[in-house]
């Protein structure tokens, strides 16, 4: 055990957050806590921390443990660059490398017992370097930058121009440098796109020491935590497996929850009415009896109705009529900012009744389709056709379809005036907007509250073409639930953008992918993306003619990429495997050789020689130069 929670309890005022909770983390596990929004996850991370003290109980991290995290806001200040920003976590492997350059150059003037004592520190301190990887530390900081989605040239951008998000991505790459032996991240996938995504998941399934999680990406945590922390209410209860294994058997408990909770009520109300019974026959053995089961109704300690099932969003999505077969054609499609082209000449379908998504890296121009096809940018060429009777209901990210000085109540109401105030009411309780809620503001409103206004206005559309701009943004895990079922149920046509793996593959029919400034079309579910795309991955890096030509076939079917393009990527690919395998073959040769050097000076006949020792050290200084440069450029073509 590393770390364990014990008998935690936190109150703001009256609302309790954390009623008596325990759980424990073991070395190198990896675990999450999930909870509805609001219920007190990042709470617990504050007081793991030690930024926020517990009214009640005690966290216990085994001694000489390290432990770091990740919030979700970073206010990094700092006149560096990004580059020089993650060096700072390297400090200690600089000053040892500092301290290593300096015994040498006293080695050199040294003899006889000071050259000794000289040399044993020198051994002593290289071993300290290479258990630090210190030989690679530049080549660390590269793979980390790059992993989550800065490109070399962003390397030199200083960090107090940076958004917030990419602010956010520099704080999570100085944690992932510095390998505590606890890693905290509250919500650390909100601002990577998903090849970054996908890195930090194998670096934290590789990761040797604990990590802890909070985060609504449910295919993040099924892909690396083996343990769920769920906070309810309050309780938290410890479940072991992934994401999928925990909503599995937490559907069973609600469902045995909410059973134990109705029948309890069922019998509550009938003792209630034996008691008034017996008290209207105005007896004193009656009263007695009601009396006696008044008392015996005092003594039951009433269960809490199971807040799933309170606090859900209720959807229905239905369409008003029925569109046409061919709902949209997009012909030539091209835009760009200049002087970024986002993309050209795109080409794409979609017909009645599919929910297709398109996915791609940030920037590369997704929110920009659903803009220019809702007539919001306009297009620098190409053709866009709606089919007959379709009709679109647009869900925007940026919530640009609300009055931000408008009430939530006022929103709907001047966007549909026929509805009765009964009607507008039952529909934003449908959406967790009860009592005073409905006259907030819409400006003073969360995110997640937004995006239930934006969603509430989609329904009452009554639209038989949904375009989805991150639907899943800001919502927690149960509502993210009730939106995949509502879509699933739906009889019209979807066209979504998300970042959402697990809501990508719970909901969509057909992918598009975008990138390199044109489209990819996979007929399937996210899981069937990433299967057919290592698939063509394999086929176009593999050396049989059988092979390629089956390779072909697919990519003309699946990517229409024409043949001229496909054989100009496998000659490309053919080149880099064969530079990949020069530069692994001069790794390999440098670092036998460095080993021998170490071996040689290791020998006294060598180690009291000043001469031999300098000269192997200026042969190892060189081989570790030249390393770095190697240890980079490996990484660029495995790549």
């Amino acid at each position: 055990m590393i770390l364990a929670c014990q008998n935690i309890h936190k109150a703001f005022g009256e609302k309790v957050i954390l009623k008596d909770a325990s759980f424990h983390i073991e070395e190198r596990e990896k675990a999450a806590i999930v909870g509805i929004n609001g219920a007190g996850k990042s709470t617990l991370l504050k007081i793991i921390m030690g930024e926020l003290s517990a009214d009640d109980g005690q966290v216990i991290i085994t001694k000489g443990k390290t432990i770091g995290c990740l919030a979700q806001h970073q206010e990094m200040e700092s006149n560096g660059t990004i580059f020089q920003e993650l060096v700072t976590v390297k400090q200690d492997v600089l000053d040892l490398e500092a301290r290593i350059r300096s015994l040498e150059l006293s080695m050199k003037h040294a003899e006889g017992a000071e050259l000794q004592e000289l040399m044993d520190n020198y051994a002593r301190l290289n071993h300290d370097f290479e258990q630090k990887n210190g030989y690679a530390w530049k080549s660390e900081i590269t793979g980390v930058l790059k992993g989550l989605g800065f490109s070399e040239e962003d390397f030199e951008k200083h960090v107090n121009t940076l958004s917030g998000g990419q602010k956010t991505r520099v704080s999570l790459g100085k944690l992932l440098l510095s390998r505590p032996d606890i890693i905290m991240l509250d919500e650390p996938t909100n601002h990577l796109d998903m090849d970054s995504i996908a890195w930090l998941e194998t670096f934290l399934m590789n990761y040797q020491g604990a990590v802890i999680i909070v985060s609504h990406d449910r295919y993040f945590l099924n892909r690396v935590v083996t343990k769920i922390v769920e906070i309810d209410q309050g309780n938290v209860t410890t479940f072991t497996g992934n994401y999928t294994a925990y909503a599995q058997k937490k559907a069973m408990l609600r469902e045995a929850q909410m059973q134990a909770y109705l029948n309890q009520q069922r019998e509550i109300k009938h003792q209630e009415e034996v008691i008034a019974k017996l008290k209207s026959f105005n007896r004193e053995k009656s009263i007695k009896r009601a009396e006696s089961r008044e008392k015996m109704l005092d003594k039951i300690e009433v269960l809490e109705r199971p807040t799933e099932v309170k606090a859900d969003m209720h959807i229905e999505l239905e369409p008003q009529i029925v569109s046409g077969e061919d709902v949209l054609t997009v012909e030539g499609l091209s835009k760009a900012f200049p002087p970024q082209t986002l993309f050209s000449h795109l080409d794409f379908e979609i017909k009645r009744g599919e929910r297709v998504a398109l996915i791609g890296n940030n920037g590369t121009g997704k929110t920009t389709i659903l803009k220019i096809i809702n007539g919001v940018v306009p297009a620098d060429a190409g053709e866009i056709r709606l089919g007959s009777r379709v009709r679109i209901g647009y869900y925007d990210q940026e919530h640009h379809v609300l009055h931000m000085e408008k009430t939530v109540f006022e929103e709907i109401s001047d966007a549909y005036p026929t509805l009765t105030n009964t009607k507008i009411r039952n529909v934003l309780a449908a959406f967790l907007f009860t009592g005073d809620d409905v006259f907030k503001r819409i400006s003073d409103l969360s995110g997640g509250e937004r995006g239930r206004v934006s969603l509430a206005k989609l329904m009452l559309s009554e639209a038989n073409f949904l375009i989805l701009d991150e639907p899943t943004n800001h919502l927690d895990i149960v509502s993210k639930e009730v939106l995949e079922q509502a879509l699933n149920r739906y009889t019209g046509t979807v066209f979504f953008v998300s970042h959402d793996r697990y809501f990508i593959n719970t909901v969509a029919t057909r992918i598009l992918d975008l990138a390199d400034e044109t489209l990819t079309n996979y007929i399937g579910n996210y899981d069937y993306y990433l299967e057919k795309k290592e698939t063509m991955t394999n086929f176009t890096s593999a050396p049989s003619s059988t092979t390629a030509s089956v390779a072909e076939e697919s990519m003309q079917s699946e990517s229409k990429l024409d043949w001229k393009q496909q054989k100009e990527q496998q000659a490309l690919l053919r080149k880099r495997q064969n530079d990949l395998k020069k530069v692994e073959s001069r790794i390999e040769e440098l670092e036998t050789r460095d080993k021998e050097i170490d071996e040689l000076l290791a020998k006294e006949e060598v180690f009291t020689n000043v001469a031999e020792v300098t000269k192997l050290s200026k042969e190892k200084d060189a081989i570790q130069t030249e390393l770095e440069g190697l240890y980079e450029e490996w990484e660029t073509l495995s790549e």
